[in-house]
C-alpha cells in the first residue's frame, strides 16, 4: 500500500490530541452534573424526617432577639454531630462552623438565630414543643428556624457525599438579626478579608436578592418646658414636632428619586400623658430608605437641617437617636456575576423559576453595603410568622436544603457558571 504522509498526520494528530478533547469537555461539564451534586440532592431526600425532627427541637427553643445563646448553642452541637469543623459559638451569640477548603478563601452561608418576641411569649403560651402535622412543623419558632435547619442538613448532606471544596464552606448561625444585624456584623468583621461572597438563607431561591435596599430608622425626640394648660403657654413640644413632620414629610427626595426606591415615613408620633398639662418630651419616628446611600445621607442632612430651623422658630429642642441603621448598596456587575447565575442555574435545577431584585433588606445588606458581593435566597419558608398557629413547610425546607448544596459544591468548585 503507498504511503500518505498527509493521513498518516492526520491520523498522529487523531491520536495525540484525542485525549485533550474529551479533558477539554470534561473540564466543561456543569458542577451540578456531578456525581457528588447528585448524591448531596439525594441525601437531603433521604433525611426528611430527621429534618422535621431537627426543626421542632431548634425552633422550639426560645431565642427572641438578644437572647440567643440557647439556640446558638443546640445548632452549634448539631454542627459537631454532623461533622462540621472548627465548630464555636462566638460572644454574639452566633455558631459557626465550615467545611475546609484549600485556597485560604471562603463561602459564607448565613441564616438566622432570633425570631421577634412575640415568638417566646407565644410559645410559652403554648406550653409544648411545635409538632409535626403532614408537610408542616407547627409551632411558634419554626418559620424562621427552618432555614437554619436547611443549612444544617446541607451542610451533613455535603459532608456524607465526600465534598473537597477549593475554598471554605463556612456555615453560620447569626444573632440579632431583628434588632440591628449585630450577629452579621460580627460575622462580617471576622471574615470579610478572605470571604468571596455570602449567601443569606432566607428560603429556597424562588427569589434572589443581588442588591440591599438601605434603611434609616431614627428616633427623633423634642423637649420643651412642660406646664398646666392655665399657665403653659409656648414653646410647647407638639408645636414642633408637628411642624417639623410637616416639612419632613414634604422633602423631595422620594419624588425625585423614585427610581431609587427612596422613601420617607413618619409612622409613630407620642408626647403627654393628660388633657391639662402640655408634655415637657414627645418624640416621632423617621423611617428613611433607598438603594442610594448617598440619597440617605442627603435626606437626613436635610431632616438636621428642617430640625434646626424649627427650634428656632418655636423653641423645641430636638435630638436624633439612631433606632438602626441597616447598610444598602449595590455591587457593579452583581446580577452578571457567577454568584447570581449559580444559585439561578440551583433554582432551576429544583424546580423553580427564580425572580431577581436588587432591594434585598436582611443580614446580606451588611456584606453588601461594605462592598462585598452577596446574595439573599427568598421564598415562602411556611405561614404565620410571629402566630400562634405559625407553621414551616417542610418541602420548603428541603429545596432550601438543596440550594444550599449545590450552591456550596459550585461556588465552592472555584468554577464560573456556565
Amino acid at each position: 500500500m503507498k504511503f500518505c504522509p498527509r493521513l498518516s498526520l492526520a491520523i498522529l494528530i487523531f491520536v495525540v490530541f484525542t485525549p485533550l478533547i474529551y479533558s477539554s469537555s470534561a473540564a466543561q461539564e456543569n458542577v451540578l452534573d456531578r456525581r457528588e451534586a447528585k448524591m448531596g440532592v439525594e441525601l437531603v431526600d433521604a433525611w426528611r424526617d430527621d429534618a422535621a425532627v431537627l426543626l421542632v427541637d431548634i425552633g422550639g427553643i426560645e431565642s427572641p432577639s438578644g437572647e440567643e445563646h440557647a439556640r446558638a448553642a443546640r445548632v452549634a452541637a448539631e454542627m459537631r454531630r454532623i461533622g462540621l469543623s472548627d465548630v464555636r459559638v462566638t460572644a454574639s451569640p452566633n455558631a459557626i462552623g465550615r467545611i475546609p477548603g484549600q485556597s485560604g478563601a471562603a463561602i459564607v452561608f448565613v441564616s438566622t438565630l432570633d425570631d421577634l418576641l412575640t415568638v417566646a411569649e407565644h410559645q410559652r403560651e403554648r406550653g409544648s414543643p411545635p409538632a409535626i402535622e403532614g408537610d408542616r412543623v407547627i409551632g411558634p419558632g419554626t418559620n424562621t428556624s427552618s432555614t437554619t435547619v436547611a443549612t444544617l442538613i446541607a451542610a451533613r448532606a455535603l459532608i456524607d457525599a465526600g465534598i473537597k471544596p477549593k475554598h471554605d464552606l463556612v456555615f453560620a448561625g447569626v444573632a440579632q438579626e431583628e434588632t440591628g444585624l449585630n450577629g452579621m456584623r460580627d460575622l462580617y468583621a471576622e471574615y470579610k478579608d478572605t470571604a468571596l461572597a455570602f449567601i443569606d438563607v432566607l428560603g429556597d431561591g424562588r427569589s434572589i436578592s443581588y442588591g440591599a435596599l438601605g434603611i434609616h430608622w431614627w428616633k427623633v425626640i423634642a423637649s420643651g418646658p412642660p406646664g398646666h394648660t392655665l399657665r403653659g403657654g409656648l414653646p410647647n413640644v407638639n408645636r414642633g414636632i408637628a411642624r417639623a413632620v410637616d416639612r419632613i414629610l414634604g422633602l423631595p427626595q422620594p419624588v425625585r428619586h423614585a427610581d431609587r426606591v427612596t422613601r420617607v415615613n413618619v409612622a409613630m408620633l407620642q408626647s403627654g400623658a393628660v388633657f391639662n398639662h402640655k408634655p415637657a418630651e414627645g418624640w416621632f419616628s423617621l423611617d428613611v430608605r433607598s438603594l442610594d446611600a448617598a440619597i440617605i445621607a442627603e435626606i437626613e442632612a436635610a431632616v438636621r437641617s428642617i430640625l434646626i430651623e424649627v427650634s428656632e422658630e418655636t423653641g423645641v429642642s430636638f435630638r436624633l437617636e439612631p433606632e438602626n441603621l441597616v447598610p444598602g448598596g449595590q455591587i457593579p456587575g452583581a446580577r452578571e456575576s457567577d454568584l447570581v447565575r449559580w444559585s439561578a442555574q440551583v433554582s432551576e435545577r429544583i424546580g423553580l423559576s427564580p425572580t431577581f431584585s436588587n432591594s434585598g433588606s436582611a443580614n446580606l445588606n451588611v456584606a453588601i453595603g461594605a462592598g462585598t458581593p452577596a446574595i439573599g435566597l427568598g421564598g415562602g419558608r411556611g405561614g404565620q410568622r410571629g402566630n400562634p398557629d405559625e407553621w414551616a413547610d417542610i418541602n420548603a425546607m428541603l429545596r432550601a436544603a438543596k440550594h444550599v448544596a449545590l450552591l456550596a459544591i459550585a461556588l465552592g468548585s472555584g468554577e464560573p457558571a456556565m
